[in-house]
């Protein structure tokens, strides 16, 4: 789905309609910091993001080992 100029237009029109010229500006610089603020927090890594080098685990297995029913189940 693109938005061509006339599309683009529209939108312009009715949103300075409906929020007025002066308050127009303010929507937009925050808007725009909201979008700075999302995309900065995306892409920094944080504290809670890291998994230390030995808790690592392949998909499916469990970090403590075999369930005591699944070796029941081998026996």
């Amino acid at each position: 789905m693109h938005l061509g100029f006339g599309e683009t237009l529209v939108i312009l029109v009715v949103a300075l309609l409906v929020f007025g010229p002066n308050k127009l500006p303010q929507l937009g610089a925050a808007l725009g910091k909201g979008l700075r603020n999302f995309k900065k927090a995306a892409t920094e890594d944080g504290p809670g993001d890291a998994v230390p080098e030995g808790e690592r685990s392949l998909p499916g297995s469990s970090a403590s080992g075999p369930s005591p029913a699944s070796e029941k189940a081998q026996a």
